[in-house]
């Protein structure tokens, strides 16, 4: 499992976000510039987490996105299911795959649920809220 770069700038963007949070919606471009990440390739990102309803989008002057809930309900697992193909560690495991022909006697099988068991739970017991630094500016983190 590798972690994309819209991955990881998911979490950037919502992290910024909740640093933010108080300044209402927060337009794109200010993102994009705290973030250093173009704002093309921050739209696209952007319409994954406003159509998972995890962003609410205001167009028009003073527009811009804000959290649809407070950070403690938002996990690290929620927000990199919506960006990657998959957080499965084999394609086996891998959400609408196939069944496995030889699952009944594979060795590694379990191995592998397991793994796929700890990557889950780890990144699900990880919330939003505490990869914020307390009274930080928004933009001395790197992911």
């Amino acid at each position: 499992m590798l972690i994309s770069t819209k991955g990881r700038y998911a979490l950037r963007v919502m992290i910024d976000l909740v640093e933010h949070q108080s300044e209402g919606y927060i337009p794109l471009k200010e993102i994009a510039e705290r973030q250093e990440i173009s704002e093309k390739y921050l739209e696209s990102i952007i319409k994954i987490l406003v159509r998972a309803k995890m962003l609410d989008g205001l167009r028009g002057k003073g527009g811009g996105y804000k959290l649809t809930k407070a950070p403690e309900q938002y996990t690290v697992g929620s927000i990199l299911r919506l960006t990657e193909e998959s957080l499965a560690p084999v394609s086996c495991l891998e959400e609408g795959a196939l069944p496995c022909t030889r699952a009944a006697e594979c060795r590694t099988l379990p191995m592998w649920q397991g793994l796929d068991k700890v990557i889950n739970e780890y990144l699900d017991g990880i919330l939003l809220s505490d990869l914020v630094l307390p009274d930080s500016a928004g933009d001395n983190y790197v992911i």
